[in-house]
């Protein structure tokens, strides 16, 4: 599977040292997305981040399922 086109998800080795943030600012899509996995809807993670963004939400929502379903390959001996 190929990474999908993601235009609000960054990756700037100055910033958060190369980790996937919301259009070059300091937000990580991890924080983003722990956040709505420990409960907060998106109300209030615009509330707490207003410079998020809809689009911010769902490209991270996009890129977490990509990741999800990476093939992880082990050897056993």
């Amino acid at each position: 599977m190929t990474m999908p086109e993601l235009t609000q998800i960054t990756f700037y080795k100055e910033i958060m040292n190369g980790q996937a943030c919301i259009r070059g600012m300091r937000i990580s899509v991890s924080l983003i997305l722990n956040l709505l996995a420990n409960g907060m809807n998106t109300e209030q993670l615009t509330n707490e981040y207003p410079n998020i963004e809809k689009e911010d939400k769902f490209e991270s929502l996009k890129y977490a399922v990509f990741l999800a379903q990476e093939s992880i390959w082990i050897l056993v001996i």
